[in-house]
């Protein structure tokens, strides 16, 4: 995921997950002023990476794979309680 934001940040979030977790992620992540003006798939990826514990600093370099990951698993697990809230 990281690769592809690094070579087409313009592409759509749905190159890198689905439609349902970039619904997800904009739901649990508000926008900050880092994301508002960031293009689709760098969005969706910082607010990834927020969920992994990257803080989204000026400074801080783009987020690597290991909080890429960290912010993967939340997500799969947010994901999962909503489906299961959502069925019963």
């Amino acid at each position: 995921m990281t690769m592809i934001n690094r070579y087409a940040p313009d592409a759509p979030s749905e190159v890198a997950l689905t439609q349902a977790a970039v619904e997800l992620l904009d739901q649990v992540i508000k926008d900050t002023a880092r994301t508002a003006h960031a293009p689709p798939l760098s969005r969706s990826l910082i607010k990834l990476a927020q969920l992994g514990g990257y803080l989204a600093r000026a400074s801080d370099p783009p987020a690597g794979n290991t909080v890429i990951r960290r912010g993967l698993r939340r997500l799969i697990d947010i994901q999962l309680g909503f489906e299961l809230k959502r069925s019963g």
